[in-house]
């Protein structure tokens, strides 16, 4: 009998936690509460899944929601300037690629360590922010903006979630589908023998940090038009969370695996856990401590499996070679 994948186990404990959930949350199948779920899920989930792809590739980045919120500030800025909605849009877009640029090329030009470099761009993005903004919140966007966060595709299905999930489809075709995409489990299972290979690993990490701040770009457009308002800590609380899904989501914190749908299953896994027990009236403080503990169980799971396998696998070659 075939085991069955990370991926699927991790869908059959999302489902089981929302018929927990179910039980034990007043209020958790209201109409009121999946609403709010669904509009609090996609700024999550382009999140997590930029920060996949960087994790993949063995990498990390510390800096995606500063990234996020420096976009953010910068439509704000555009916005309230008088500029049109799809100019400070674009604007957005440019600051956020601008500083995924600067990500990629110091990691992969330079050489220096992702998490190096991610923590000082994550404090000089801050500072960036801190100085525009005087630490104040920037608000007032056009009432068309705010639709973005708030409004619903044929009054039913939150316009965010829709963008999620078309998001997270073409990400999943890019990764499998692509020669981008396989080059990128490549460089994260061995770089040495992706650049004999003929890869360009460089081209392939620069635009896997373009690509993350790409998604931080979009997760803050969904952000400053749900919340209206642009601030320099806008979704920092996503930070630890995002990698916590991609590393509950099955992919290898030292590179070379990651699936879009178990990346997708973490989040709904962490989206239902952490609103239950809202619902519940557990702390805030609590439901950290709780995802924390999450993070780091898997963790030591995933090292002890991967240590096994490698036992096994010792054991393979040993009798093949007798």
């Amino acid at each position: 009998m075939k085991s069955l994948s990370k991926e699927h186990v991790l869908g059959i404990i999302a489902v089981g936690l929302i018929a927990l959930m179910t039980i034990l949350a007043p209020g958790f199948l209201s109409s009121n509460n999946i609403n709010n779920m669904m509009f609090q899920l996609p700024e999550f989930g382009l999140i997590a899944l930029g920060m996949m792809v960087v994790i993949i590739t063995g990498g990390i980045d510390l800096s995606i929601t500063y990234v996020a919120a420096l976009s953010g500030v910068t439509i704000a800025m555009m916005q309230m300037n008088g500029y049109s909605m799809l100019v400070a849009i674009l604007m957005g877009i440019a600051v956020g690629l601008a500083c995924g640029s600067l990500n990629g090329f110091i990691v992969s030009k330079i050489g220096v360590s992702p998490i190096l470099v991610t923590l000082g761009t994550m404090v000089l993005f801050e500072g960036v922010i801190l100085s525009i903004t005087k630490g104040r919140s920037i608000s007032g966007f056009s009432e068309s903006y705010s639709l973005i966060g708030n409004g619903y595709y044929m009054g039913i299905i939150p316009l965010s979630i829709l963008i999620f999930i078309i998001v997270a489809i073409l990400t999943g075709v890019l990764l499998t589908k692509t020669g981008w995409g396989r080059s990128v489990y490549m460089v994260g299972s061995n770089p040495v023998a992706t650049l004999f290979s003929g890869i360009n690993n460089s081209r392939v990490l620069m635009k896997v940090y373009l690509f993350a701040a790409f998604m931080a770009t979009l997760a803050s457009i969904i952000m400053t038009s749900r919340y209206n308002t642009a601030k320099v800590d806008l979704g920092s609380s996503y930070l630890l969370q995002s990698v916590a899904a991609a590393v509950l989501g099955g992919t290898n914190i030292q590179g070379g695996y990651g699936k879009v749908i178990g990346t997708v299953y973490a989040v709904i896994i962490f989206q239902v856990l952490s609103n239950g027990l809202n619902l519940m009236g557990v702390p805030r403080a609590i439901v950290g401590v709780i995802t924390g503990a999450i993070l780091i169980l898997v963790l030591v799971i995933n090292f002890l499996k991967a240590k096994a396998d490698e036992k096994k696998q010792k054991k393979q070659q040993e009798a093949a070679a007798a």
